[in-house]
């Protein structure tokens, strides 16, 4: 599907969703779990869904959320750039998704810091480009 410059997508957002997965370069995170929260930011042509109403014509946020707990829990990075980055090719392995945007977030890693986060941002390279 080609969007013509300056054509506004449509955006299905993933708010906060919270996984349990090792995270951290330092030995003692090695060896235990600890939360991350993930937002994602899809955008996509949802014409086809409004039109049908129809499951099958829309990305499955449930199963991409389940997707990305998996992918998480097995990567255990080091980093949390490494964990947007898994993160956004689950993402960008949806047919229908064009762009995605990833922020997560670590608490707790640092005293007297709320959290660290990080945000990308990808998208599909146009045919010939």
């Amino acid at each position: 599907m080609k969007i013509a410059m300056g054509q506004c997508l449509d955006r299905l957002e993933l708010c906060g969703l919270e996984v349990m997965c090792v995270i951290g370069e330092r030995p003692e995170e090695r060896d235990m779990e600890q939360t991350l929260k993930v937002d994602v930011c899809l955008e996509y042509d949802m014409s086809r869904v409004v039109a049908s109403d129809a499951l099958c014509d829309a990305v499955d946020y449930a199963a991409l959320a389940e997707r990305v707990r998996r992918v998480l829990r097995q990567a255990k990075c080091r980093m949390i750039e490494c964990a947007a980055e898994r993160v956004a090719e689950v993402c960008m392995a949806e047919p229908l998704v064009l762009a995605a945007r990833v922020r997560v977030e670590k608490t707790g890693g640092v005293p007297g810091m709320r959290a660290a986060a990080v945000e990308i941002r990808r998208h599909r390279e146009e045919a010939g480009s």
